[in-house]
């Protein structure tokens, strides 16, 4: 599934999760910064209407790629597609990822299970595929999005935010390890965002999810890309959500999810 696939003097960025929310948001900003896209999500017509969409708009080609991030072969089916195009990946954004919400002894595990390899799995193979070849070229730039949950223990999501807790931790630490091979890493760590992401989870009773202090997807998106093009390591949109995270390091982690438990909780009426 591919629509043309030509101005190959372009770089090219990958992204995951590209169908709606802050994905779609990068994907149209850097369309509109001259980027060749390969977009990837199980969604395939939505992919199929953006990459209709997106070349006369902005003068690039886009290809699509419908895969189940949750199934451990997508990764290494992306990569050999990408291959035989002759396609090289540039800029890798692995954005991709869902949460569930309720009691871990009451939640799902396959759902849980699938969430560890979107959130983690996939975002560490994805990366090992590509990362190669950037060294090799000494030049590239990943994008990995995590969250302000990975600074903190999450009761009632406790498996979600342990993947994005892995997510900065794993790119802060290679982060360090390419420093001086051309390959930048940045973590984009957003608070609360109006994604659909609350929807999806089944958690819009909770009361962080209508405290109305979400930021949009697009505000995101724009700040992530400035840090990645920034070469920043760890960007944390908004200021209040900068003071959560720093100040979280000085208050008892018993505190702390105690905090988060109850801004978890279903609202009273």
């Amino acid at each position: 599934m591919n629509t043309t696939y030509q101005n190959q003097q372009k770089q090219t960025a990958l992204i995951t999760g590209a169908s709606s929310g802050i994905g779609y948001e990068l994907a149209c900003i850097f369309a509109k910064d001259g980027y060749n896209l390969v977009l990837v999500d199980k969604q395939k017509e939505k992919l199929t209407q953006i990459a209709e969409e997106f070349p006369p708009k902005f003068g690039i080609s886009v290809k699509i790629l419908a895969k189940d991030l949750s199934k451990p072969t997508s990764r290494e089916e992306i990569f050999s597609e990408l291959q035989q195009c002759y396609i090289k990946v540039d800029v890798l954004v692995n954005n991709a990822g869902f949460g569930t919400y309720g009691l871990f002894h009451q939640t799902d595990i396959n759902a849980e299970l699938d969430m560890i390899q979107v959130n983690a799995a996939c975002i560490t193979h994805l990366t090992k595929l590509f990362v190669k070849d950037m060294v090799k070229q000494g030049y590239g730039r990943i994008l990995n999005v995590a969250s302000t949950a990975a600074f903190q223990p999450g009761p009632m999501m406790a498996v979600y935010f342990a993947t994005k807790a892995y997510v900065l931790s794993f790119s802060e630490a290679i982060a360090n390890e390419l420093e001086g091979t051309g390959v930048t890493v940045t973590v984009l760590c957003p608070g609360p965002t109006a994604t659909g992401f609350q929807q999806a989870a089944a958690m819009e009773k909770a009361k962080i999810a209508s405290s109305g202090r979400m930021m949009d997807t697009r505000t995101v998106a724009e700040i992530g890309y400035r840090g990645l093009m920034a070469k920043k390591t760890v960007v944390i949109p908004g200021i209040r959500n900068k003071i959560l995270a720093q100040s979280i390091r000085y208050s008892p982690r018993k505190l702390v999810a105690k905090i988060v438990r109850d801004m978890h909780e279903a609202k009273h009426k």
